[in-house]
């Protein structure tokens, strides 16, 4: 019963991030081009953050925000180099990331977990061309030009569908919604994310990329391992925090009220304030 009401909710919620992006005005929205490494690059706009690998080969594109910004997406990658475009990557089947795939499913095949396909395709009204057409279950590597594009599957963390992405020859790693940079992830528990899994999965990217290795997150600002090792720190002692309240019999009153701690007050933000983040520690601890 408890999963069936968890899948519910997920698709109720997918359906709201449709319709709030179908209501918004992005006509104002720019993307902005920063080369990462070489030949990846990290587009940012609304949503979540793109990474963009542009050969002579042609363009592979990880993630692809919101359906309304898919042409000025396609100006910016035709602008770092006018190729055509080769592959698409969904880091997981959030709607900041996958909006565009009714539009770029339409000129290049789609890569993603079968998670991704499952829950896209669960949503009333899906268009068929937006669902991945390529999927894994641990993960794949992509051989383009000189760059291999290993896409890597973690479970239970942000979501059931997460895949990092680590470009090997440029030495780029997107982390989709595993890494949410200076501030509180979002754990989607009801798309079946787990806070302790989202913790093992970051020190598993931690573990296995080089240390000097340059970070596409999610949201934020183009960054580094430094950056990631502190994320995770952040996660480490936000758990045993609530963990350790719940042990001693605290509700979540009362831990709302005791709250984070002055040490990471300042990763609040917009979407995950430091009460959400907190209420859902306490769901997913007790």
């Amino acid at each position: 019963m408890k999963n069936i009401k968890q899948y519910l909710l997920s698709v109720i919620g997918l359906s709201l991030v449709a319709t709030a992006a179908q209501a918004r005005d992005f006509s104002d929205v720019e993307i902005k081009v920063k080369n990462a490494a070489g030949q990846v690059y990290m587009l940012e706009g609304a949503g979540g953050n793109i990474g963009v690998l542009a050969t002579e080969q042609g363009l592979l594109l990880v993630d692809d925000q919101f359906s309304p910004l898919a042409k000025k997406i396609e100006t910016a990658m035709k602008g770092i180099a006018d190729q055509p475009l080769k592959y698409v990557v969904n880091t997981h089947y959030h709607g900041d990331h996958t909006g565009g795939n009714k539009y770029f499913g339409h000129h290049a095949p789609i890569f993603a977990h079968e998670n991704v396909r499952n829950r896209l395709q669960a949503k009333d009204g899906h268009d068929p061309v937006s669902l991945p057409v390529v999927t894994y279950k641990d993960g794949v590597n992509i051989h383009m030009a000189k760059e291999r594009i290993t896409l890597t599957h973690l479970p239970a963390g942000h979501t059931d569908s997460d895949t990092f992405v680590y470009f090997n020859q440029a030495n780029v790693l997107h982390t989709g919604d595993l890494f949410f940079e200076s501030r509180f992830p979002y754990v989607d528990l009801n798309g079946g994310g787990s806070v302790k899994g989202y913790l093992n999965n970051v020190r598993h990217m931690i573990a296995n990329t080089p240390d000097d290795v340059v970070i596409i997150p999610g949201h934020g600002k183009l960054t580094d391992k430094a950056s990631l090792k502190a994320f995770a720190d952040m996660i480490d002692y936000s758990i045993n925090r609530v963990s350790k309240a719940l042990a001693n019999g605290k509700s979540e009153a009362d831990i709302l009220a005791m709250g984070i701690g002055e040490q990471y007050k300042d990763h609040s933000w917009n979407f995950i304030t430091e009460e959400r983040w907190l209420k859902t520690l306490v769901a997913d601890l007790k």
